[in-house]
């Protein structure tokens, strides 16, 4: 097979760095958020896909509710049949809310692989621990007739379906997203397989700090969504409270002073902190500019605890179609008080 042919100006994958799971699996440091939101579509989020690839990314994180996972398939028969080995890449997949059901779980996880027209998956997360149904688009006020709260025994049973779909080597890895500190301590002495990553917001305004050292002496690796402060999400996920990572004045003169975007500087700072951020973002500047931060752009030890300081608690993807009854607030969902919320 011919040698893939990359990107002129794009950067060698091996200079990114990499984050080890407990099972001693390399992850690369940064991947490609492929959640298009309302505004883009999925031939161009495919198109994305085949473009941060030749520019030297390896990691690219998708999930079934996204609903484009046949077209990143394709996007990634281009690039294998372009020489690219399959090796080279970490595609990681999520189980979506209404598959939780242990019948579900194997035929989800096999539908995803049909449609990116791979034989495993890298990893594969249970996107959220609530198995609750909405519609897609659906705006933040809507509440689902049958929708249930986290209880320890009924995700237990989808997490036996995860750990069964690795040892039928369907997926070299399992792991959590959106997990709180008393879900996962609930959960940990359970599992027969443990969650090598648990997948959460995280951007210098919402850093999680309990949550973040939590993952990581557990001997999980935090993977970041929301790495610049989601500025693409859509209007109907903004709250006035919300905070502007990108316009904040530390960022943005770390950003002047180092001659980047400010979106380079919070890309840094993530991977120096010691996550793995996935942006999102279909420009092809935008793409290699995040691949430089990863691979070459050092902040020094006082623009980090400049960074560290910038926790604002501001919680932008806050759930609320998730809630389970009525007279709760977005605050249920996350165990502010370190408990799991009661049914």
């Amino acid at each position: 097979m011919k040698p893939f042919l990359r990107d002129s100006e794009g950067i060698d994958p091996r200079d990114l760095p990499t984050f080890t799971t407990g099972a001693g699996l390399k992850i690369p440091g940064l991947g490609l958020g492929t959640f298009g939101s309302d505004s883009v579509t999925a031939e161009t989020v495919a198109s994305a896909v085949i473009e941060a690839v030749r520019l030297g990314y390896r990691h690219i994180d998708c999930a079934s509710v996204y609903g484009n996972e046949g077209l990143i398939g394709g996007a990634l028969k281009t690039l294998q049949d372009q020489g690219l080995p399959r090796d080279e890449l970490w595609i990681t997949g999520k189980l979506w809310n209404d598959k939780h059901a242990e019948a579900d779980v194997g035929p989800s996880c096999e539908k995803s692989l049909k449609d990116l027209g791979l034989d495993y998956l890298d990893l594969y997360l249970v996107h959220w621990p609530f198995p609750n149904f909405h519609p897609p688009k659906t705006e933040v006020t809507w509440r689902g007739t049958d929708a249930k709260s986290f209880v320890l025994e009924r995700y237990l049973k989808t997490w036996r379906q995860m750990e069964a779909l690795q040892k039928r080597g369907l997926v070299r890895a399992i792991g959590t997203s959106n997990m709180t500190i008393p879900k996962l301590e609930a959960l940990l002495p359970e599992a027969s397989i443990r969650p090598a990553v648990n997948e959460m917001e995280l951007h210098p305004h919402f850093q999680q700090p309990e949550l973040f050292d939590f993952v990581r002496s557990h001997g999980m690796v935090p993977i970041g969504y929301s790495p610049l402060g989601s500025p693409g999400r859509p209007d109907r996920d903004r709250t006035p409270e919300d905070s502007v990572d990108l316009e904040d004045p530390v960022i943005v003169k770390i950003a002047a002073d180092r001659g980047v975007h400010p979106a380079a500087v919070c890309v840094a700072w993530a991977v120096q902190r010691g996550q793995i951020p996935i942006p999102f973002s279909v420009k092809r500047k935008n793409l290699l500019a995040n691949l430089k931060a990863a691979a070459h752009l050092k902040l020094n030890s006082d623009e980090m605890a400049a960074m560290a300081k910038l926790d604002r608690n501001c919680r932008l993807i806050k759930g609320q179609v998730f809630l389970w009854k009525e007279g709760q607030s977005w605050e249920d969902l996350w165990d502010l008080n370190g408990r799991i919320t009661p049914a």
